[in-house]
C-alpha cells in the first residue's frame, strides 16, 4: 500500500507538472468578434474543398494524360530555351533553399527561435505539424501514383530517379510560406499586413514552383497538386487553431458561456 501510495504521489507530481506546462506554454485564447470568428471557419473551409477539389483535377489528368497535364511537355520545353547561367545558379540557390535538407534545418530554427522568444509553443508546434504532415502525405502520394520525373539528361543539378508527384519541394514551401504567414498575421489587426504576407508567401511559392521546373526535376501539374495539398492543410491548420484559440468575450476555454455570463443567470 504504501509503495502504490507513492507511486500515485509521483503520478501526481508527473501530471501536475505537465499540466503547467500545458497551461503556460500551450494554451493560448485570443477574442474575436463572433462574425471574426465565422469567417475563419468558413476560410478553412472553402481552403480544403478547394485544395481537395484541385488535387483530384490534377490527379485525374495525370492519371488520364490529359486536362491539365497538356501543359507539362509544352511548359518543361519553354523552360529549357530560357536557361542560362546566371539563371541557373540562382535557380539552383533556390532549389537548395527550399530543399529537403536546408529548409527542415530553417523550420527547426525558427520553430526554436520562435517558442523561446514568444515564451509560448501553440503556433510553432502548429508550424512543425503542419510540415510533417506534407511530408508523410507527400510521401504516400508518390508511392502510389509513381509518376516518373522529366528526363534524367534535362537535369541540372545532378540526376534523381524518385518519383515526382507531387513535388516535396514546393509543398514544403507552400507549407512553410502560407501556414507560417498565418500563425504570424492572424494575431494581428492590421489587415493590410496581412494581404502583404500573402503577397511576399505567394512570391516564395512561385520562386520555388519556377525553380524545380526551370532545373528539370518537374512537371507543372506535381507543383500545381503539391499547391493544392497545401492549401488543404493550411484550412486544416485554420480550423484547429481557430477552434483551439478563438474566444467570444465571455465564453470559457471550453466554448462555453462562462456561469457570470450566462443568459439563464
Amino acid at each position: 500500500m504504501a509503495q502504490k501510495s507513492a507511486g500515485s504521489a509521483v503520478s501526481e507530481r508527473r501530471a501536475g507538472r505537465w499540466h503547467a506546462f500545458h497551461e503556460k506554454f500551450v494554451v493560448e485564447e485570443r477574442y474575436l468578434d463572433p462574425a471574426d470568428r465565422r469567417g475563419l471557419y468558413r476560410a478553412s473551409i472553402i481552403l480544403a474543398v478547394v485544395g481537395v477539389a484541385l488535387f483530384i483535377a490534377t490527379l485525374i489528368s495525370v492519371v488520364q494524360a490529359d486536362g491539365l497535364s497538356a501543359a507539362d511537355v509544352p511548359v518543361h520545353d519553354w523552360l529549357l530555351t530560357t536557361r542560362s547561367g546566371a539563371v541557373t545558379a540562382i535557380m539552383i540557390f533556390l532549389a537548395v533553399f527550399f530543399g529537403p535538407i536546408a529548409l527542415p534545418i530553417i523550420v527547426l530554427v525558427v520553430i526554436l527561435v520562435w517558442g523561446f522568444a514568444a515564451k509560448h509553443a501553440w503556433r510553432p508546434i502548429l508550424l512543425a505539424s503542419a510540415m510533417l504532415t506534407g511530408v508523410i502525405i507527400s510521401q504516400i502520394i508518390l508511392h502510389i501514383v509513381q509518376r516518373s520525373r522529366p528526363p534524367v539528361d534535362q537535369m541540372l543539378f545532378g540526376a534523381d530517379q524518385t518519383f515526382s508527384f507531387p513535388s516535396g519541394h514546393v509543398l514544403g514551401a507552400c507549407d512553410f510560406l502560407l501556414v507560417g504567414t498565418y500563425l504570424i498575421f492572424s494575431r494581428r489587426r492590421n489587415r493590410r499586413a496581412a494581404v502583404f504576407g500573402f503577397i511576399g508567401a505567394g512570391i516564395g511559392i512561385i520562386l520555388a514552383v519556377v525553380s524545380r521546373l526551370y532545373l528539370g526535376y518537374h512537371w507543372t501539374t506535381d507543383a500545381l497538386a503539391s499547391f493544392s495539398l497545401s492549401l488543404l492543410i493550411l484550412g486544416g491548420v485554420i480550423a484547429l487553431d481557430t477552434w483551439r484559440t478563438a474566444r467570444i468575450p465571455g465564453e470559457t476555454i471550453t466554448g462555453e458561456l462562462s456561469r457570470a455570463e450566462s443568459p439563464h443567470e
